[in-house]
């Protein structure tokens, strides 16, 4: 066996190189204990390469062997497939304590009435706990995250005027079918003077300033067969919930973004738009042939945005 070379300033051991003349290399082994864990390290590696999803082949991936995790789909089928971390959450969600918990509950919530449900605390705060995060999932992407909407575009839920109606079983009908909402284009039905009357007539239900000599003239073809506008929005201008058609006699503006307008002209300006062009937009489908949302989730929907409106939904 050699004898180690060592530094003759330091004493240290060298590996025998020398550079310069004067130059050594020392000889400093890692740490025993350093070493085997990163042998380690690779063991493990190795190991979760094995039984883990991991290194992607061609256009698909290794999946792992001996671990397998079974959930329910969406559409209530059972559904066994290899360990991956959305399989295991849909798992964990499904089979945990508090998974169970929350079943519990809704299927309390689901036997429960509405005024049940708003005396109950308890099922309160839990329709608040589950409703925010299918509020979220479901709604929020239109009507904003607290439910406010977006004026011109998709109606404010917090408020007390719902154009198909405030009361559950409307609301739930709302929900499980979607709606479609819809008002003409006068665009070619009237000239510039009488859109300017019209527009003036509907400012006026509502007390916004307008021109009473054109008002007077816009009422008449609001309320006759020129327009025909009272067919939907009635001749006092209240509105149908049967047809969607909004109640012009308040001051909730859903398409026409009054509140933004800063004088007169500008308000007159965006009436007149919406009768111009129509009102055309979809709200989806969120029942059985839509997002399949069941019908204890449309429950606790509408409980959680009548809690949103402050029970304003009831009327």
């Amino acid at each position: 066996m050699a004898t180690p070379v060592k530094d003759p300033l330091t004493g240290a051991e060298t590996t025998g190189h020398v550079w310069d003349d004067t130059l050594q290399e020392f000889n400093n082994p890692l740490p025993r204990w350093w070493l085997w864990t990163f042998y380690g390290t690779i063991i493990f590696a190795i190991v979760y390469w094995i039984m883990y999803p991991s290194w992607p082949i061609g256009k698909s991936y290794l999946k792992g062997i001996g671990n397998s995790i079974t959930y329910k789909t969406d559409a209530g089928e059972e559904k066994s497939t290899h360990w991956n971390m959305r399989a295991l959450l849909a798992h964990d969600m499904q089979n945990s304590t508090e998974a169970a918990k929350q079943q519990e509950y809704l299927a309390k919530v689901g036997a429960a009435s509405y005024d049940q449900i708003a005396q109950d605390p308890d099922m309160s705060a839990f329709v608040r706990s589950y409703g925010v995060g299918m509020f979220g999932d479901n709604c929020a992407a239109c009507h904003q995250s607290g439910g406010q909407g977006v004026v011109g575009q998709y109606p404010n839920l917090v408020d007390d005027d719902w154009l198909w109606g405030g009361d559950p079983a409307t609301m739930e009908t709302t929900i499980r079918g979607g709606r479609l909402g819809y008002m003409p284009a006068f665009k070619n039905t009237f000239n510039e003077e009488q859109l300017n009357q019209v527009a003036n007539y509907v400012l006026s239900l509502s007390g916004e300033p307008a021109d009473a000599a054109a008002a007077a003239e816009g009422q008449k073809i609001f309320q006759g067969e020129t327009g025909g506008c009272y067919m939907c929005h009635t001749k006092e201008g209240t509105g149908m919930h049967a047809q969607g058609a909004a109640n012009l006699t308040d001051k909730v503006w859903t398409i026409a973004n009054l509140p933004a307008a800063e004088t007169p002209e500008a308000k007159l300006a965006a009436v007149k738009a919406v009768i111009h062009n129509g009102v055309h937009r979809q709200m989806p489908v969120f029942g059985a042939q839509g997002r399949n949302l069941s019908d204890t989730e449309i429950k606790v929907l509408v409980a959680y945005l009548q809690q949103m409106s402050g029970g304003a939904a009831a009327q």
